[in-house]
């Protein structure tokens, strides 16, 4: 039924899986390559259509220098973070209490309240465009960091409690039912119980929320203008003029967006492996 592992096989499939695995690993990368080579060539590279070959003169610190002073990159990182954190905080929040009350208690409408949840997840995001941006036109907050945040803790929530739920539903239901004897309060269990048994579970869905939010283009585009509100994804895109595209700003600007949820799941590694795995061994 599995795979035989590759320590298993023969010396002829090692040799080949260890020679071809590096390809592999260089063909997914190569994108990524092809951002950072673009990040330090001259603009002069691009005129003349020198896209591939070698740089006709390093300008690595010339470009990043630029994308911080000649543009509003610092603004759009700003917007970025204050966007990103409060969305993180209001879904994980959220999606704590809401997995509790559908992980713990029995109730009638349980199952079909936590599939309301989850078929919100099943809603291709590109149909919901015009009627998100008349709600926010209406709500006077379109062009803003709060309505771009509201907007993505709605969304996130859903498959949020869907992780939250089914992590609590795992967890040893004596502890509750000893604490519920002892006369403890269930807002007392939910802080004092389960909610410190649940940290691997919220550091790995804060990572996940993280990457998701500081990489959201699409929602950038359509609820925001400008370098007021806009994150630093959409505002990448302030490099491109009517007649002219900055390939190697807007290369060295990707990279640099790129750093903030790379160093977090960096950081936070050891918490997201272990809350993806909790529960996988007995």
């Amino acid at each position: 039924m599995f795979p035989t592992p590759i320590e298993k096989s023969s010396r002829s499939w090692q040799f080949g899986y260890q020679g071809l695995l590096p390809l592999a690993l260089i063909f997914w990368l190569m994108p990524l390559i092809a951002v950072a080579i673009f990040s330090i060539k001259p603009e002069a590279d691009f005129s003349q259509g020198n896209y591939w070959g070698w740089p006709s003169s390093f300008e690595g610190f010339a470009n990043y220098a630029l994308v911080f002073t000649a543009s509003d990159m610092p603004r759009y990182l700003l917007n970025s973070v204050l966007i990103t954190l409060p969305t993180v905080i209001g879904a994980v929040a959220l999606s704590c209490m809401t997995g509790f009350a559908l992980g713990i208690y029995r109730f009638k409408g349980n199952m079909w309240l936590f599939f309301m949840f989850v078929a919100g997840n099943f809603v291709p995001f590109q149909i919901l465009m015009v009627p998100v941006r008349e709600l926010t036109l209406g709500l006077g907050i379109y062009d803003t960091k709060l309505g771009l945040v509201l907007f993505h803790v709605a969304f996130q929530t859903g498959f949020c409690t869907l992780f939250m739920r089914n992590f609590i539903r795992a967890l040893p239901k004596e502890l509750i039912e000893a604490a519920r004897v002892e006369g403890v309060s269930e807002l007392r269990i939910f802080w004092y119980v389960v909610l410190p048994l649940m940290k691997p579970a919220i550091a790995a869905l804060a990572v996940l929320i993280f990457t998701f939010i500081w990489n959201d283009y699409f929602w950038a585009l359509v609820l925001t203008q400008g370098p007021g509100s806009q994150p630093v994804t959409a505002g990448i895109t302030s490099f491109n003029a009517e007649y002219r595209a900055a390939y190697h700003l807007m290369s060295a600007g990707s990279l640099v967006a790129a750093l903030p949820p790379v160093a977090m799941f960096f950081a936070m590694q050891k918490h997201f492996i272990a809350g993806l795995t909790l529960g996988a061994v007995k």
